[in-house]
């Protein structure tokens, strides 16, 4: 029988065995894997034995892999004819602190009603523990059901994401042949809201510019000095205020290269949505959006490329006065990317900007942080169909197709290295209160995650 003809049977599988398997997500939430504080490395590798074990329980030949830091789950299981996937979590978490905010103790899991909705309570519930336990009990089901996968699934589960993944990359590229597969699975992003889907099909990349402005050879007193000597406060302001014209648009030569326009359906699909600019900023309180005119705040704060001032230094900063003209100023200055722009030819382009601005006697220094180019999930993909038509068979409405303004280094790792488009499908909601005390997980995310996992792997089994 095809894995759709046996998905009826593992529908049913995973709604009578929810409260196993939200005891098994209670089971690893109790493991306190926080990656960032030493003092939890013992913790760190008993959540990868637990998740490793648990694994090989449904027939993963899985194994625990070490590095120099917090140690890789890594491993596959065959299944039946049709893709190859990748899936890819993290068992580390967040810090707790300040550990008072928290209404029960963060690694004491337990259901609790929060605005009338059952919720998973504790560190990692949503982030990302509770969102990798979907797919592995999709998985579990179909191995009860069935006694084998719907498709040849390949594991790796890493312990770093939280304190920057230091060590991924190198383990990626020491083992390609292992991990290279037909398409990548993400779960670690979100719905649209609590009833509605979403496949998150690009990601903005990021370029991230410090410069340092520098005139006289110390600070001045600027009675003494003012109107003469340059200043590097209103040098920098000036540079940085350049770098928008009166429309929001970024002003770099050529830094929209690479930047294409929305396909017409996919844009109608946004629009549809009905987001107004007072819906996303209300919460913030702010209700008029800053970025490209003509364009919808969706589109700003996802499809389209930005530059932002991150910070200003310079001059006399503490308490009372103090009359000078500082020697130096420096601001940290970061563009998120979309589509093809480079992020080389952009840092080129941004301090080309600011060598032809800068006055007689003044100088620039620049630190350039790692740049990563934007990921693009094709929107003609037989995978992102298929994985859309299998959402909305299990929410009764389409899933949204939209970009994420944030960066996932380790999907622009799995194109550039592996050479795999990766699906991003999650279950978390702006509530669920990530990396903040009283972290929580919709039981609805989880149990119809899980559903929503057995689901997708079904259709792309076919």
């Amino acid at each position: 029988m095809s894995a759709n003809e046996v998905l009826p049977k593992v529908l049913e599988h995973i709604d009578r065995d929810l409260d196993n398997s939200v005891e098994r997500l209670f089971a690893f939430l109790r493991i306190a894997s926080v990656s960032t504080d030493p003092a939890f490395a013992k913790d760190c590798k008993a959540a990868a034995d637990h998740l490793s074990a648990d694994l090989k329980s449904i027939g993963f030949d899985t194994s625990v892999r070490e590095t120099p830091g917090h140690p890789i789950v890594a491993g596959s299981a065959k299944g039946e004819a049709g893709k190859s996937v990748l899936f890819y979590g993290h068992y580390d978490v967040q810090p707790v602190d300040p550990l008072n905010l928290w209404d029960t103790p963060p690694f004491e899991p337990s259901i609790k009603t929060v605005d009338g909705r059952k919720v998973i309570a504790a560190r990692g519930a949503c982030d990302d523990k509770g969102q990798l336990m979907t797919f592995v009990e999709a998985c579990r089901a179909f191995k009860a059901v069935t006694g084998k996968l719907p498709l040849p699934i390949t594991m790796m589960i890493e312990g770093e994401e939280e304190c920057g993944s230091s060590n991924l990359l190198p383990f990626i590229e020491k083992n390609v042949a292992e991990f290279r597969k037909d398409v990548a699975l993400v779960c670690d992003t979100g719905m649209w809201d609590a009833t509605t889907p979403a496949v998150t099909t690009s990601l903005r990349g990021l370029l991230y510019e410090e410069v340092t402005i520098r005139c006289a050879d110390r600070d001045l007193h600027s009675g003494l000095f003012g109107g003469a000597a340059a200043n590097p406060i209103r040098i920098l302001s000036r540079i940085i205020a350049d770098l928008h014209d009166a429309d929001g648009r970024v002003t770099l030569p050529g830094f929209y290269d690479g930047v294409a326009e929305l396909p017409a359906d996919i844009k109608a699909e946004l629009d549809a949505l009905g987001l107004t600019a007072e819906q996303f900023l209300g919460g913030v309180g702010l209700k008029v959006p800053a970025g490209e005119k003509g364009r919808s705040v969706l589109e700003q704060v996802s499809t389209r490329p930005t530059c932002d001032a991150n910070g200003i230094i310079g001059g006399y900063t503490g308490e009372g006065a103090k009359t000078v003209i500082a020697a130096e100023a420096s601001a940290k200055i970061s563009f998120r990317l979309v589509g093809t722009q480079d992020p080389e030819k952009i840092r080129t382009a941004f301090r080309a900007f600011v060598h032809e601005r800068l006055p007689a006697d003044v100088t620039a220094e620049f630190i350039g942080h790692a740049g990563s180019p934007a990921i693009q999930l094709p929107f003609d993909s037989p995978s992102l169909k298929a994985t859309r038509d299998a959402l909305a068979e299990e929410w009764g409405k389409t899933a949204v197709t939209a970009g994420s303004g944030g960066s996932i280094p380790v999907v622009g790792d799995f194109k550039r290295v592996l050479g795999m488009d990766t699906l991003l499908v999650g279950f978390g909601l702006d509530d669920d209160r990530v990396h903040s005390p009283n972290e929580k997980y919709n039981l609805s995310s989880f149990h119809k995650g899980t559903r929503s996992w057995a689901r997708i792997l079904a259709a792309l089994a076919e």
